[in-house]
């Protein structure tokens, strides 16, 4: 893998990074990682996002949808026309002391602890618990992150009626699993069910039409219907779910992706094909739309700048959405327009964010343009093998103890995940 960053950031980068074991003195180690699947082949490659260094090659069953955990210890490689669940050991860890965190910098590795099923497909992890979903089983699958990093991961099966296009959120001793059409279950969920760990329900069903699109963010978790949001919280022993309707300010329309906000509490959702809303559960007027130039292609939180999100439209346009004032901050033309007609899954760009720097994968000229976070100009690009697709960041910064080797030292000190 080639990397072609301009002048001033190879000079900014040697002039802030070193490679090699860490000195008594120089215990401050920044490293950050992308974990980026191909779109024409069953690989997994592991970049390092300072430098834009190819670390390693996983290969794995079939083209893959990446999924990280909110530790960054592990990349879950789901690979639907494959039945294959690939679990990678980011190599990156953190330890929490209060008053300062440590990292532990090693190898990537592809860890023992895949498993196999019918179209798996959405992965969620909360807190450490995992639910993984297949499609085309009538059950789904709970275990946990630690398991899963020691290769034995302990498996837990919950019925959820018959083989549907749903999704399963884990909490301690309960999952939020969904409901299927008991006329159709090819068609949309219904609604959402309480259960525990035997599968058996805990209180009463919540409607949710139409429902597909969900994500985490704080302690809340969001499922999208046709009719608004259900919002999943846990107080107490057992998680409670609301509906938070859509205003009748809004169009008609509803969501079906979701993302969720780090740092600040918020979601962002399609909102019919080039439009946005951002979601503020602790506001009255919830929902605010951001009008998009043209249709949206893909979009993703900034976990460090928290008020941002980045949205990429078929024109080839990358924009930082301010979601404090509910509009587009900046724009830039990145890639050639990628059209959102055709197949759902033909290969399109999609966006991850590490340290200061906006990746954007552009499959089909083989390379990941980079571009600062906050002023949204391209810095660089780096080449790629094959057609590089779906991407993920891990890495932050902390404190190393002496004699620990680890790829980058730099003066940070706060760990970003």
């Amino acid at each position: 893998m080639t990397k072609f960053f301009n002048a001033g950031s190879a000079l900014a980068l040697a002039a802030c990074l070193w490679s090699g074991p860490a000195l008594a003195d120089e215990d401050d180690v920044t490293a950050w990682r992308l974990f980026v699947s191909d779109h024409a082949g069953p690989v997994v490659n592991v970049i390092d996002a300072l430098d834009g260094d190819k670390l390693d090659t996983f290969t794995i069953k079939g083209p893959a949808s990446l999924y990280r955990t909110d530790s960054g210890q592990t990349v879950f490689a789901v690979q639907g026309e494959a039945g294959a669940v690939s679990v990678i050991s980011t190599g990156i860890a953190f330890h929490d002391h209060g008053d300062h965190g440590d990292i532990d910098v090693d190898e990537p590795k592809l860890l023992d602890a895949g498993f196999n099923g019918s179209k798996p497909a959405h992965f969620v992890e909360r807190q450490g618990n995992i639910a993984q979903w297949f499609d085309g089983e009538d059950k789904v699958r709970l275990f946990t992150e630690k398991a899963a990093l020691e290769g034995k991961p302990e498996i837990r099966e919950i019925s959820v009626g018959a083989a549907h296009h749903g999704v399963a959120a884990p909490f301690d001793k309960h999952a939020v699993v969904t409901i299927p059409n008991p006329e159709d279950a090819s068609k949309r969920p219904i609604g959402a069910r309480l259960v525990d760990l035997d599968g058996n329900p805990v209180g009463e069903d919540v409607a949710c039409p139409g429902l597909h699109g969900s994500a985490g963010s704080g302690s809340l978790y969001a499922l999208a219907c046709d009719t608004g949001l259900l919002l999943i919280s846990q107080d107490g022993d057992t998680p409670e779910i609301r509906h938070l309707p859509y205003s009748d300010k809004l169009p008609e329309g509803s969501s079906s992706t979701l993302i969720g906000g780090k740092g600040l509490q918020y979601f962002v959702g399609n909102y019919g094909p080039d439009r946005i809303v951002l979601v503020d559960p602790s506001e009255k007027d919830a929902f605010r739309l951001v009008q998009l130039p043209t249709r949206r292609v893909h979009f993703a939180v900034d976990p460090i700048r928290s008020k941002f999100v980045y949205v990429i439209t078929e024109d080839g346009q990358l924009h930082q959405v301010d979601v404090l004032k509910g509009e587009i901050a900046h724009s830039l033309k990145l890639t050639d327009p990628y059209s959102m007609d055709g197949h759902w899954s033909d290969p399109r760009p999609r966006i991850a964010v590490a340290a200061d720097k906006v990746f954007v994968t552009d499959p089909l000229n083989g390379k990941i343009h980079v571009v600062e976070a906050q002023s949204l100009e391209k810095t660089g690009e780096i080449t790629a093998e094959g057609k590089p697709f779906n991407i993920v960041a891990v890495g932050g910064a902390g404190k190393a103890h002496e004699g620990e080797d680890h790829e980058h030292a730099h003066e940070e000190g706060h760990k970003h995940d």
